[in-house]
């Protein structure tokens, strides 16, 4: 009996642990609001948007709910958000090896995924400054570029935009010619210190271009807490894999790596 009593007790205390761990983000995040009451009112004062499911379906954006479909995304945003707290990270760069990969659909399913936990909020960057895609996925024009906004021309309150009630997209208008000049300028590195400060975000996401292609995420990572890998299981080689992990673990830490387009009759890399 003693032996019994002492399991029950040992299971109730865990479950007790359980329910604080939960309990204790949204009184934090009561807490935050409460000690700045401006928080809020700088949140609200973003430009609302939102998206059509089945635009959303078409660029397979699927975390908007719940579901089966939802589930392997919400998995990666889990750990991910787990591993950076134990870290004490909050800036994400999502990046890949080569174009195709998939890294902004991965970045828009985190985003949303991230939504749908009320007690948090993110802000989502476009810096892929190349070839932006942010606005295509979500088939809305934003008020003003995200390079107009890393300048200085605009502030971010009027360039951002906002979907439901903790989401906060920084998206691009056009495509830049040159944009490692913005990327590698300390003025960027600034701005984005500024909007952390002034809207105090749980997780900054940065899609960024492929490393392989030119020098952009190169340029930018010095800025990122951490990065995500993505590659493509039928596209991606492993030789490219592996310089590209080599390329970004040289400016910041590498979370993990997700493999895309896996095939169960496909090797995971081509071989080169």
């Amino acid at each position: 009996m003693e032996k019994l009593q002492a399991a029950i007790d040992k299971a109730r205390l865990s479950r007790n642990e359980h329910s604080a761990v939960q309990t204790a983000e949204p009184i934090a995040q009561r807490s935050r609001e409460k000690s700045n009451p401006r928080l809020l009112d700088r949140w609200q004062a973003l430009t609302p948007f939102d998206v059509q499911e089945k635009h959303l379906s078409q660029n397979r954006v699927v975390t908007r709910s719940a579901g089966k479909t939802a589930t392997p995304f919400d998995i990666l945003r889990t750990k991910s958000l787990l591993q950076m707290r134990q870290n004490g990270w909050k800036r994400l760069a999502i990046t890949s090896p080569m174009p195709g990969s998939g890294k902004t659909t991965m970045a828009c399913n985190i985003a949303l995924g991230l939504g749908r936990q009320r007690d948090l909020r993110s802000i989502l960057f476009d810096l892929d400054l190349r070839d932006p895609s942010l606005r295509d996925f979500f088939g809305v024009e934003p008020p003003h570029g995200i390079s107009d906004m890393l300048t200085g021309t605009v502030p971010f309150e009027d360039q951002a935009m906002r979907y439901g009630e903790n989401v906060a997209v920084s998206m691009a208008q056009r495509a830049e010619t040159d944009p490692t000049r913005i990327l590698l300028a300390e003025e960027t590195a600034g701005k984005l210190d500024a909007i952390q400060a002034a809207y105090e975000p749980d997780l900054m996401l940065f899609d960024l271009p492929s490393v392989l292609v030119n020098d952009d995420t190169r340029a930018f990572l010095k800025n990122a807490d951490c990065a995500l890998i993505v590659v493509r299981a039928d596209t991606t080689s492993y030789t490219q894999f592996e310089t590209c992990k080599r390329e970004v673990a040289e400016h910041t830490n590498v979370l993990g790596v997700v493999l895309n387009g896996y095939r169960h009759d496909k090797r995971s890399f081509s071989a080169t």
